[in-house]
């Protein structure tokens, strides 16, 4: 399929048009409905919605002309202007290997009676679904490292192009094939996504128990609150839940002061993964520090020894988990290959 370029900058226009008389709101889209690319590009049959939040919908597609599938993001005529955003920031991302970098791969983009509607690559489930049908059963300290490295290469990425992704969650790391690729990740969901120079301090951004302190505190922000994101997830797969209360904003910026690393690095049930538990406990320390002067980078997280120690392989970590005698343990690793690193400085 022919790619659509992304305008080098998209332009915002006035009020939602109207199509043969008939309002946005009147043109409801539906299951079976046809998108139509621009002319010899494709056409998309929508086969099923996916989830729908405020700016729009995502919709799972056939490409009727190479019949296969994709996922468009579907923006409210009312949110026309987040559409176009994303596009800006699309226009800077596609710069990157989407695949070295574990960012989901952009196809095409095309508008529909008013809807900005934007092709992407299809996959599996989100870190979100995954932990909510494994009734949030924490992963194993193998699996997060295959995660957390994935995520790290993203994050190199993204400060290569001066790029701050400003909304990384479980909802926006995606699973690219759990059955075929065991714990690969991509990034997702570009929509807030921006260069540091253009992150306004005292914006409001982040998902409230993902949100960086600097965010809280009204502090000047830069692409270093996706490192606590990053951090904060990693801790969450850990765990399997949250580990501050997040009821407000004050008592997050309370329960934050007292974290108490010891009782993370003893709720790991294998105690012959005590060493590779301590490092990752070092290591989240250093994601999660609350000076953003003070914070690890991607560059420094990759060289550190929670990744260059000698690793353990899949099939010893599956035989010394826990998992088959205790709910509370942490799940068997699989073998599974996923992207290295990228040489230093080169952008693809």
């Amino acid at each position: 399929m022919l790619r659509r370029r992304v305008p080098a900058r998209a332009r915002a226009s006035g009020h939602p048009a109207r199509e043969g008389g008939k309002t946005a709101q009147q043109q409801r889209l539906e299951v079976n409905t046809l998108l139509p690319s621009r002319p010899n590009c494709g056409l998309y049959l929508v086969e099923k919605f996916l989830g729908e939040g405020t700016y729009g919908k995502v919709a799972k597609c056939r490409n009727l002309t190479t019949n296969k599938e994709v996922a468009i993001k579907i923006t409210k005529p009312s949110r026309r202007d987040s559409g176009l955003f994303e596009l800006n920031a699309l226009a800077e991302i596609t710069k990157l290997d989407a695949d070295k970098y574990g960012l989901i791969k952009f196809l095409d983009w095309f508008e529909y009676r008013s809807h900005i509607c934007i092709v992407y690559e299809m996959l599996d489930q989100s870190l979100y679904d995954f932990m909510y049908t494994r009734r949030h059963r924490p992963l194993s300290i193998h699996e997060i490292r295959t995660i957390a490295r994935q995520l790290l290469i993203s994050l190199k990425g993204l400060k290569e192009i001066n790029m701050a992704h400003c909304d990384i969650k479980p909802d926006n790391i995606m699973l690219v094939n759990q059955a075929s690729e065991p714990f690969r990740v991509k990034l997702i969901d570009f929509g807030l996504t921006k260069n540091p120079r253009d992150m306004e301090t005292g914006t409001h951004m982040q998902n409230l128990c993902f949100r960086a302190p600097e965010v809280i505190l009204g502090l000047p922000l830069d692409e270093r609150v996706d490192m606590w994101t990053v951090g904060y997830t990693l801790a969450w797969l850990y765990r399997g839940f949250h580990i501050h209360p997040v009821d407000s904003d004050q008592e997050v910026k309370f329960s934050r002061c007292c974290l108490s690393y010891d009782d993370l690095k003893n709720f790991y049930q294998d105690k012959t993964k005590t060493t590779e538990v301590e490092l990752f406990i070092k290591l989240l320390r250093q994601m999660l520090e609350i000076d953003p002067d003070k914070r690890i980078t991607p560059e420094e997280a990759l060289k550190h020894s929670f990744f260059t120690m000698e690793q353990p392989s899949a099939d010893s970590e599956k035989s010394n988990s826990q998992e088959s005698t205790s709910e509370k343990g942490h799940s068997q690793a699989k073998k599974t290959t996923v992207p290295q690193e990228p040489a230093a400085g080169k952008c693809f």
